[in-house]
């Protein structure tokens, strides 16, 4: 079988859609030595990006077809036009799984995998533009738009699709009206570095932050989909010291800097490199993940697969994700937040141990490995 699979998403790092091609990727060369891949990417400033990336593979059942055209172009000539088929730049292919901005035509069985449907659920949660602005010459895009004409040629095109989570499988049912049948769940998961990391290492990086007190963990984009703004709202509800709210992620859109306006115990440390990540999930007093709407939420996982407990939302794929390993909290409630962080605060050693293990043993039962064997299966049922 010759499958091909669009990587476009690589040049942009740091995101969870490129983090989850990157990992897939990895495990089926490693893992699946019986089939060739086929791998696209196209990206005018950053195709270096996605040759580093491809030099970086193991194995003689692969290759690559790269090429410098802009987000833009693709997502005009497939998308909009929806002409020019695949074959014409990567040749023949038995099965294509595409990427989460580009819908190409093709002869080949054809998959794709849906994180979310934030675009149809919180459309007022989505920034005008998209990161196809990011590369040169590129006009500037409505990601609603995009994402639906996307999703037009999925729900009309596509074989089989991958969801992420049931809530995302369920979403497809009432929104797209996609039926159950061609919708597979297959579940993400933290990578190998998220362990609990030893106390020097946890040290060492609240060195670098300077973090001196306790301190409660926000990761991800500062956008209003995530819900820092309540999160940093309740944390000023809280009627302890020493204690600080940090915040780790590149600056989105929306308002999220208000609440730390003259407000010294909330520490905003902008982008953190994903090798200090597990040191940071280790010394925290919990991680916070309130988020309004999640297509899985890998962050919980890392905290968790760190020993640290989690705060997250009981609602959309996040229960899901945490199952009874993290405190669950309305997003909305300011006061459930506050009282969760202060519930957390006030846990006994014994209690924070079995909260570890819970999350420990709730981690272990995702793996990038599994991600890719599941996904394979589903390459297989279409050929």
């Amino acid at each position: 079988m010759k499958i091909g699979i669009d990587i476009s998403q690589l040049a942009f790092p740091g995101t969870g859609v490129a983090s989850y091609t990157e990992n897939l990727v990895r495990e089926l060369l490693k893992n699946d030595q019986d089939n060739r891949y086929v791998l696209f990417g196209s990206s005018l400033r950053r195709k270096k990006v996605l040759e580093n990336f491809t030099r970086s593979l193991s194995g003689g059942n692969c290759s690559e077809k790269l090429f410098g055209f802009p987000p833009s172009f693709l997502e005009t000539l497939w998308n909009r036009l929806h002409v020019l088929p695949l074959e014409r730049l990567i040749g023949g292919v038995d099965v294509f799984h595409s990427s989460d901005w580009i819908q190409p035509p093709t002869g080949a069985r054809k998959v794709t995998t849906v994180h979310d449907l934030v675009v149809y659920k919180y459309p007022q949660s989505s920034h005008a533009k998209t990161q196809f602005r990011t590369d040169v010459f590129a006009p500037s895009a409505n990601i609603v738009a995009v994402q639906k004409r996307r999703l037009r040629w999925v729900k009309n095109e596509c074989d089989l699709i991958i969801a992420d989570s049931l809530a995302t499988k369920k979403d497809l049912r009432e929104i797209l009206n996609i039926p159950e049948e061609k919708v597979r769940v297959i579940y993400l998961a933290a990578g190998r570095e998220f362990t609990p990391k030893p106390l020097a290492e946890v040290e060492a990086v609240r060195k670098k932050y300077r973090l001196e007190n306790k301190y409660f963990l926000c990761i991800g984009t500062r956008e209003p989909r995530k819900n820092l703004d309540r999160v940093g709202e309740a944390f000023r509800q809280l009627e302890t010291g020493g204690v600080d709210l940090v915040w780790g992620g590149n600056y989105g859109w929306g308002s999220v800097n208000k609440v730390n306006k003259n407000n010294k115990t909330i520490k905003m440390l902008g982008f953190v490199p994903q090798e200090d990540l597990p040191a940071l999930y280790s010394g925290a007093a919990a991680f916070v993940y309130p988020s309004l709407y999640e297509g899985f939420g890998v962050p919980v996982l890392e905290a968790m697969a760190c020993g640290c407990p989690v705060i997250t939302s009981n609602t959309g794929s996040l229960p899901e994700v945490g199952a009874d390993a993290a405190f669950y909290v309305n997003p909305e409630d300011l006061g459930e937040i506050a009282e969760k962080m202060s519930q957390i605060l006030r846990l006994g050693n014994r209690e924070r141990e079995d909260r570890k293990t819970a999350g420990l043993r709730q981690a272990g039962n995702f793996s990038w490995a599994k991600t890719a064997r599941e996904t394979l299966k589903v390459y297989e049922e279409l050929v």
